[in-house]
């Protein structure tokens, strides 16, 4: 029977939840509006049919944005603090790192300046370095102060949280600028004292999961999964209002279709991400990972018309994957790399079988993510609603008691972050989790 699809195309559960998310306003971590947030994806996920919705709380740090400033001779630029800097200032040279690779920090004498870096990567470069990593290179180098320049014009500061989970508050202070502002930086200052400024409120918080359930009351279990929680400057539209709102989507399709489950599917719809995956780390630490088949994490959807899914070298999530392609006849990419920078994470890297689930783009990084651009009107309810009825039958797929996806060994995992070049990075932002003998 096909008449699920037509219903999937037809309906509007996931683009009105993302309307309403949008509307919330601020959905920080820890704020009202993430609460207000989680509260309203509950309730989507009752109406769409699942039992059991409910909110889990949890305490974290909180950071609360003030002005910033970086100042150049007579200049005031315009800036914003990076999420969980610390409450804090520094005047002294400053030095435009360019893209900030690993070489570029060895090469250069960094101790008490005010360091520069771009938001992207050369072409010829084999990995993206995520901020957090270019940010503590700084830090180990003895900077002073972190200026993070976005690659993508339009006057967009980039914003994106430092800290790590050991200490949620960085150890220095912290800004994005746009790229206009760092092309004005390194033409004028490179080299010439600025002054960097963050003011911040640093407090306790609670942030909160969400979480419901369709098909038997199995002890194994699929999860569906996002985060609810997104940056203060903008609506978070695509990071990721998008992913909950395809959550709740799923959850529309999979009520009507919940006969065909073999396996229960939780629905999560994390708190937290955006400062160190926060929601989904507390979680993993409670569940049993032997009870979970698979994750299909849903944290950029929508941006682009075709999936595109990070299956983390386990081969049978790539084949469910291409089984589902085949059967409709549409396209899903389909990356067997390893990627630590979302809501699967703390439990793939573990071995647990899961997926980053994605859009095709050419950007490198965010694109208008992290920015004051990240806005409703850039996706296409289209794109919702073809990628919905795909990962629809995807979860069936993983549901069912046909498909097995065999767990990885934790070993097998650090080894290939080893091998990807993904590691070191890893121990200097404090993520690296093994400890082998």
């Amino acid at each position: 029977m096909t008449d699920w699809i037509g219903d999937v195309f037809t309906s509007d559960a996931g683009w009105s939840h993302l309307e309403d998310l949008v509307d919330v306003g601020n959905r920080m971590a820890g704020s009202e509006g993430e609460r207000e947030a989680a509260e309203l994806t509950r309730d989507a996920l009752e109406r769409a049919g699942a039992r059991n919705a409910r909110l889990e709380t949890f305490d974290i740090q909180g950071w609360t944005r003030g002005d910033s400033t970086v100042r150049a001779s007579e200049d005031a630029l315009d800036c914003i603090a990076l999420p969980r800097s610390p409450d804090d200032a520094a005047t002294a040279e400053l030095v435009d790192l360019g893209y900030g690779l690993p070489a570029d920090f060895e090469d250069a004498d960094l101790e008490g300046k005010v360091v520069m870096v771009r938001s992207d990567i050369p072409d010829y470069y084999e990995r993206y370095i995520h901020r957090r990593e270019k940010y503590y290179h700084a830090v180990e180098h003895g900077a002073a102060a972190f200026v993070y320049r976005n690659h993508v014009e339009g006057c967009l500061p980039p914003t994106g949280s430092v800290g790590t989970q050991a200490d949620p508050i960085g150890e220095i202070p912290a800004v994005g600028v746009s790229s206009e502002v760092g092309t004005r930086l390194a033409r004028r200052y490179d080299g010439e004292e600025v002054a960097v400024r963050v003011d911040a409120d640093v407090h306790d918080a609670e942030s909160q999961n969400v979480h419901a359930e369709l098909g038997p009351d199995t002890d194994e279990r699929v999860l569906v999964t996002s985060h609810v929680d997104a940056h203060d400057i903008a609506e978070g539209a695509m990071d990721n209002g998008a992913g909950t709102a395809m959550v709740v989507e799923l959850a529309t399709a999979l009520a009507a279709r919940e006969d065909e489950l073999d396996t229960r599917v939780e629905f999560v719809a994390y708190g937290a991400e955006e400062v160190g995956l926060v929601g989904s780390s507390y979680h993993a630490e409670r569940a049993a990972h032997d009870s979970i088949k698979a994750i299909v994490n849903n944290d950029g959807v929508v941006r682009g018309r075709t999936l595109s899914l990070t299956t983390h070298g386990f081969d049978g999530l790539a084949a469910a994957a291409e089984t589902v392609a085949e059967r409709f006849g549409y396209p899903i990419e389909t990356i067997p790399q390893l990627g630590p920078h979302s809501d699967h994470w703390p439990f793939t890297q573990w071995g647990v079988p899961g997926y980053h689930v994605m859009s095709t783009s050419d950007e490198v990084g965010r694109g208008w993510g992290h920015t004051f651009a990240d806005t409703f009107d850039k996706l296409e309810k289209r794109d919702l609603l073809e990628q919905a009825f795909l990962l629809t039958e995807l979860v069936v797929v993983l549901a069912g008691d046909e498909r097995t996806v065999e767990p990885r060994e934790p070993k097998a995992i650090a080894a290939d972050l080893e091998e990807q070049d993904l590691a070191e990075g890893m121990r200097i932002t404090g993520d690296w989790p093994y400890d082998f003998d």
